[in-house]
Order: structure tokens, then sequence, then C-alpha cells
């Protein structure tokens, strides 16, 4: 399985019902387990995204599921990136 980050950011929507944020954290953890995902960590971000998600998942088609199912919610705006670990980073430059 390969290694994604989502990144949030708050929608108006979002932000106005901020108090039931940590119970959409939750179902949307749920959601990405539901979709084959393996959760590993959860982040809320100062700077330009106000929270992340890292997960594990077989494909990026997966994960752009999972991504259009949260922000399909409409309190959040997603963007995903593939995340490589340190030994297939070493393993990319060593083929250069």
């Amino acid at each position: 399985m390969n290694t994604f980050i989502i990144f949030f950011r708050f929608t108006d929507k979002g932000i106005a019902g901020i108090r039931e944020s940590p119970a959409r954290v939750e179902a949307a953890k749920e959601k990405a387990r539901s979709m084959g995902a393996v959760v590993k960590h959860f982040y809320a971000l100062s700077g330009l995204y106000d929270t992340m998600l890292m997960l594990e998942a077989p494909s990026e088609e997966h994960v752009a599921r999972i991504a259009l199912s949260i922000a399909s919610q409409g309190n959040v705006k997603t963007e995903v990136v593939r995340a490589f670990d340190e030994q297939e980073y070493c393993r990319i430059v060593s083929e250069l």
C-alpha cells in the first residue's frame, strides 16, 4: 500500500459548525477505513491547511474516492498528495 496525505481546509459551513468537527473527524476516519485505507495519523495544523489525515491505501483511485466522499459533505475542501517514506525516497534518488 502507498502512503497519502489528505489536507483539509474548512469551508464557511465547516467553520460555522466547528464544534461538530471532532465527530466529523471520526466519521472521516471511519469512511477511509470502510473504503480500504489504513488511517495512520490525524493532525490539526496551523498555516495554509486546517487539518490533515495520513493514510495508506492501495491506489490513487481509492484515495480520490475517500477525499471526494469527505468533501461532498460540504465542510472541507481537500488536497491529496502522495507521500514517500525515506526508503522510497532514497531508492528514487539512487535511480537518477
